[in-house]
């Protein structure tokens, strides 16, 4: 017989022996809680279901192919039942029971005959752990939406795509589930000088977010006192001194900071501890026998680097520039470690990175212009699951000399 579900009740009891129902039941009103009873196993799921009780009070054993372990592992996989405390009754004493029990997802046990001392006790545990549970799930969402929050307002600063001549750049920033430091821009000082820059800072969270959002506001408002916006060098010395780890809750970054002269097609550009730029660019070779008399065209690279400190770490350090021409139509690619920082493969042993050579060989076969979807579905997304949320911010600038 199926008793009519509680539409509320802190407790559920699933017995098929009416006079332990019956007891538990008296015992546990006595005590001010609102019990529901079921005699078989799909009564209890169902109720259990229905109610979602703080405490579920099930016995072992139980009539048909369900028992009260199958009962356990069914409700602990349910979202909205996993954080209620099962209790499983049972009469088996020896250890390899009581280890079945709790590996199959029980919060505890009691033992036949059960002495109502210990069953207030161990209920009154139960209805405090669950609380608990759903007090420390209900901050995990928030501390979440706050996270989801932050990262769109990151995303609200960071600059547009653009398609005007003389430069067309892409951008891609996919925020990790943690919310990390990488913050990028790029605009021009003057109608002939286009700065472009990357930064990545340590660390996750809202402090990662804040100082990488505090540097790109200072960059972009040139508020950096006596500091030649011109010179890559100068502007990586004054964030330095600026933004002393020990003044930023420990936390420094890395930056890739270049400035682009359209009229004589040079680049200056300095890091500091950041991975290196990647320049592409095309170069035909003459027709030879081994072609069939036809002219081929190869990709080569540059890797963009100067060696220094990242930001913040020593004060006083000083810092290299270094130029170089851009070839007509070239493209420029600018990226945190994000990129290539993530398992090579979904099946790759703990440790096993796609690694910079890798991303830089995928840079290469990857089809232009602008297919930098098609160069993060190929290059990272094939060791990320479906649904599995990023360990660091991706970020990416695609800029194509025209």
């Amino acid at each position: 017989m199926v008793k009519a579900a509680s539409p509320i009740a802190d407790i559920l009891v699933i017995d098929d022996d009416p006079i332990i129902r019956r007891i538990l039941q008296r015992m546990l009103q006595s005590q001010g809680y609102r019990v529901a009873i079921a005699e078989t196993a799909a009564a209890g799921l169902e109720q259990a279901l229905a109610i979602t009780p703080p405490v579920i009070l099930c016995d072992w054993r139980l009539p048909g192919t369900v028992d009260g372990l199958e009962i356990c592992r069914r409700l602990k996989e349910h979202p909205d039942l996993s954080m209620s405390s099962f209790l499983l009754i049972t009469a088996h004493a020896e250890t390899a029971s009581r280890v079945e029990a709790l590996e199959a997802g029980a919060d505890d046990l009691l033992m036949k005959p059960i002495d109502m001392a210990e069953l207030k006790a161990r209920v009154k545990s139960g209805m405090r752990l669950c609380q608990l549970t759903r007090d420390l799930k209900k901050q995990k969402q928030y501390l979440e939406n706050e996270l989801a929050e932050a990262a769109s307002y990151v995303q609200s600063l960071l600059p547009r795509d653009t398609d005007k001549p003389p430069v067309k750049i892409q951008t891609r920033f996919l925020p990790s589930q943690q919310l990390g430091g990488d913050c990028f821009d790029f605009y021009w000082l003057d109608p002939d000088y286009l700065v472009m820059y990357l930064l990545d800072v340590s660390g996750h969270g809202l402090g990662a977010a804040l100082l990488s959002t505090s540097v790109l506001n200072v960059l972009r408002s040139q508020s950096l006192p006596s500091t030649n916006f011109y010179r890559p060098d100068k502007v990586l010395e004054s964030l330095n001194n600026m933004f002393q780890m020990t003044n930023q809750n420990e936390k420094y970054f890395t930056i890739w900071y270049g400035v682009y002269n359209r009229v004589n097609r040079q680049l200056m550009y300095a890091s500091a501890g950041h991975p290196p730029a990647v320049l592409l660019s095309s170069s035909a070779h003459p027709a030879s026998e081994t072609t069939n008399g036809a002219a081929t065209v190869t990709a080569e690279t540059m890797r963009l680097r100067t060696p220094g400190m990242p930001i913040g770490m020593m004060p006083g350090t000083t810092y290299t520039w270094k130029r170089c021409s851009i070839p007509d139509d070239s493209y420029l690619y600018i990226f945190s470690d994000g990129v290539y920082e993530v398992p090579e493969t979904a099946l790759a042993e703990t440790g096993e990175i796609l690694g910079l050579d890798s991303f830089i060989d995928h840079i290469v076969k990857c089809p232009r212009p602008g297919q930098l979807d098609q160069l993060i579905r190929h290059a990272i997304m094939p060791s990320i699951d479906v649904g599995q949320a990023l360990l660091d911010d991706l970020s990416l600038l695609e800029i194509n000399f025209s």
